[in-house]
């Protein structure tokens, strides 16, 4: 397989080596002067932009102004199209999604004595409103609802849409409604694009606006996310999926190949690398990629050796596992496995990852669907400052302070000696013995 991208990080100059953390959106110029007149559209023409975008750029027949929103009939219809045992798996996925959720959620506040007297905490209060992405171009999604829905409702944000691409069809993907009902979400917006992040900005006749939208997708969303950040909060930077193998010599070359595959076969605009210490493991990997190939479909297999031969994905070796921990790092990715024995020898090691699978039996697709923790996560090195999406990500944290008399002179002496010295004389008359005249006994 001399076509899969193959490099030795010993081989490489630090521009080349610069070159292998690239992103297919770390450069964004191209979409966001395509999405600048489709967020005006979308501003002054409300549902008739979107009914012409879903119709043009989404291919949708039958989308109008009535249907934009999806109906209790289709989420009916919905139940009757998906198999029962994709219900059960959705089922399964919500539960623990919302169990892992659950335990994640903040209490609803806390103070703590900082001196006698003197009281300090937070208060934590779901946001009014969020908008919640689920893209569909290359694919359906469910879980991108049960991921986005479930911590949104432990949060219990009061206000949630979803929005998503219609389908060829003009309808939402089934199984997605199903999702969308089993999670307690039931206002689904048939929006996808540029478009969809315009009209959570802006609102439209039919779409309420929303104060923030979470969800990945293509560079088009990001791009519209990143132009519209002063109107609608944007959250956490989730672009095309990507994935870091990291393994060891204690592993199969195949078993990284097979599990390199699951987020390369999501688009060409993914990224996928296996990283390994062991020139037996890269070898047995490159081997093994036909047999993969040969079970996977035909528009998957075409998906996946795209990013394998191109400047997106492949194989990596390195000279030690320090030096494959240290790129990872520098990559800082979405997804993480460290396929390993030995596993938890190595999370020391890591401290640039969104997510990070350990061991043999921890395949991302467990993650992606099933497991709990939230698997909308921070992309294009993203995770370098940002974490998977929370419960806190639809709250808003305030803080709280309490002092009472017996606290409030240690705490006014120190806060009129700093507010003099910065030179604030109102801070420093509302801490003095001016005060005193205004203050009970």
């Amino acid at each position: 397989m001399t076509d899969v991208t193959y490099k030795v990080l010993a081989d490489l100059s630090p521009e080349q080596r610069a070159d292998l953390v690239k992103r297919s959106e770390t450069d964004l110029s191209f979409f966001i002067e395509k999405v600048g007149p489709i967020i005006e559209a979308v501003k002054t023409e409300g549902d008739a932009a979107l009914v012409r975008f879903g119709t043009e750029l989404d291919k949708a027949k039958g989308l109008t102004l009535d249907n934009l929103k999806a109906s209790e009939e289709e989420f009916e219809e919905a139940f009757t199209l998906v198999e029962e045992e994709v219900i059960e798996a959705i089922r399964f996925g919500i539960a623990n999604i919302r169990t892992f959720h659950e335990e994640q959620a903040p209490e609803p506040m806390w103070l703590k004595e900082v001196i006698p007297g003197a009281f300090a905490g937070d208060r934590f209060t779901p946001i009014d409103s969020v908008a919640l992405y689920v893209p569909r171009g290359k694919g359906s999604f469910p879980s991108v609802t049960m991921m986005t829905t479930g911590p949104a409702v432990v949060a219990k944000v009061p206000n949630l849409a979803i929005f998503t691409p219609p389908g060829p069809d003009g309808k939402v993907d089934a199984a997605t409604l199903v999702a969308a009902r089993l999670a307690g979400v039931s206002t689904v917006y048939k929006v996808g694009g540029a478009q969809a992040v315009a009209a959570a900005a802006f609102g439209t006749e039919t779409v309420k606006p929303a104060q923030k939208i979470v969800g990945p997708g293509s560079p088009w969303v990001v791009a519209a996310k990143r132009l519209l950040s002063g109107v609608i909060d944007p959250g956490l930077p989730a672009g095309p999926s990507e994935v870091m193998i990291l393994a060891d010599d204690t592993v199969s070359g195949g078993l990284a190949a097979m599990d390199l595959l699951i987020e390369a076969e999501h688009g060409p605009d993914s990224s996928a690398w296996l990283v390994t210490s062991s020139e037996r493991v890269a070898k047995e990997a490159l081997e093994a990629l036909p047999g993969h190939w040969a079970n996977m479909t035909e528009q998957r297999v075409e998906f996946s050796r795209t990013v394998l031969t191109g400047k997106s994905g492949g194989i990596v070796v390195a000279r030690d596992m320090d030096d494959a921990c240290a790129f990872v790092n520098e990559y800082a990715p979405e997804h993480l496995e460290i396929l390993s024995t030995k596993a938890f020898e190595y999370l020391g090691s890591i401290t640039n990852a969104a997510e990070i699978l350990l061991g043999t039996h921890t395949p991302v697709s467990i993650a992606n669907f099933a497991l709990g923790p939230n698997a909308v996560l921070p992309t294009s090195a993203g995770a370098k400052t940002w974490g998977p999406l929370s419960v806190q990500d639809f709250m808003r944290r305030s803080s709280i302070g309490y002092v009472t008399p017996k606290g409030y002179p240690d705490l006014a002496r120190n806060a009129k000696i700093l507010a003099d010295y910065e030179g604030f004389s109102s801070h420093a008359n509302a801490v003095s013995e001016l005060r005193k005249q205004y203050l009970e006994d």
